[in-house]
């Protein structure tokens, strides 16, 4: 059985009391619940399914002894599922084990004893949501120095090597809306995964990248080129702090890393289902044709992602229109059907790519002829 209590402030910071006696979960609940949006389970599996149901709380409080799963179980899932959650642990037997399992695996805030007084739970709750904040304005911080100084790597990088970031903009646009789908729509690492997928290619000749990007036959010199593109990425990336978990993301997509359930091998199966779905559409395959080629990967994908990926790309397809338009009157969200080249026969723009706003100032530095040239795009329908 899970009890659930809800305070309707949702401005409260929530906290999460966990004990397999519900006399003292309705105790935690009635000290807490005027300073905090108090949730409660009657158990570590009951507690589980509020955090998947309600979303991660600033803190956790969970007794130790409880039957089928104990407090130090519990908090080692939850340190791995929701890791900017405080984890508090109380327990009636302090006993050597209990406190080394506890610290060891859930990696714990506070270790408290029962009975607890009130006032020195409230205080550790406390402490726990300050530095619940802390790791939040610092995870926020990070999302947004590291998204920030990727894109714009990969926009300087695009100017070089346009089929590779070309290919890069869809896959992280797919990739995102998928994720978005699957419930985890704040998903940092798997976007910075996705726009760094292609960054290897940026050592490679540009013909060569189109004949990987077209699926065409490489020679054996050109498989060596191809082969080392991993390791150039590696290089590049490791140079860049805290970029570890996107790291793990692309290595898990190229089969180097089997990755424990979690947030991390939930972005690596992302991505490499939106990779292969864009190398069977970049052969020239249609929607149905691509998603049946994926679908017949039995075992590799997730089928009900693969739904999810066809009806998002379905419905994408309806929203969106397509247009004839000059090259000089192109608008930042509209998509190539079509490859553009210059006059001598150079790939300026690869079909998929997105226009956006480093495109448009780059495009200013296009000959007349080519801003002039009509190319086809989709974009958004008005409504």
């Amino acid at each position: 059985m899970t009890t659930t209590t809800t305070i309707m402030n949702q401005d409260l910071a929530a906290i999460l009391c966990v004990d397999d006696e519900p006399r003292i979960v309705e105790s935690l609940a009635l000290h807490l619940r005027r300073e905090y949006q108090v949730l409660a389970a009657t158990g570590g599996n009951d507690a589980l399914q509020v955090l998947k149901e309600k979303g991660a709380p600033a803190v956790i409080v969970s007794d130790m002894r409880m039957p089928g799963m104990d407090g130090a179980t519990l908090l080692k899932h939850v340190k791995r599922l929701y890791p900017e959650t405080t984890r508090i642990l109380l327990t009636g037997e302090p006993g050597r084990d209990a406190a080394v399992a506890a610290v060891n695996e859930g990696q714990i805030f506070r270790f408290l004893t029962k009975p607890c007084p009130p006032d020195q739970l409230r205080s550790a709750i406390e402490a726990g949501v300050a530095h619940h904040r802390l790791l939040i304005a610092e995870k926020v911080l990070l999302q947004e120095t590291l998204i920030g100084c990727i894109k714009a790597l990969v926009d300087i990088l695009a100017i070089t090597n346009p089929v590779a970031f070309g290919r890069a903009t869809r896959v992280k646009r797919l990739a995102m809306e998928l994720s978005a789908s699957l419930g985890n729509p704040k998903f940092w690492q798997l976007e910075a995964a996705a726009m760094l997928s292609q960054i290897g290619y940026i050592s490679l000749p540009i013909e060569l990248v189109e004949k990987l990007y077209y699926g065409k036959r490489l020679t054996p010199e050109e498989r060596v080129l191809a082969d080392g593109a991993p390791l150039v990425a590696q290089k590049l990336l490791g140079r860049i702090p805290r970029l570890e978990p996107v790291m793990e993301i692309l290595d898990a997509c190229r089969g180097k890393n089997d990755l424990p359930e979690g947030l991390t091998r939930t972005g690596a199966g992302i991505l490499s289902l939106v990779l292969e779905y864009d190398a069977q559409i970049a052969q020239g395959h249609g929607v149905d044709v691509a998603l049946s080629a994926v679908r017949a990967q039995a075992g590799r994908f997730d089928a009900k992602w693969v739904d999810s990926l066809g009806s998002l790309v379905g419905l994408a397809a309806g929203a969106r229109v397509v247009a004839e338009v000059p090259v000089g009157r192109l608008a930042p969200g509209m998509v190539f059907l079509d490859d553009l080249y210059t006059q001598i026969g150079t790939l300026l723009v690869p079909k998929g790519f997105e226009v956006t706003e480093t495109f448009l100032e780059r495009a200013r530095n296009f000959g007349p002829g080519i801003l002039q040239e009509k190319v086809r795009v989709t974009a958004p329908a008005k409504s």
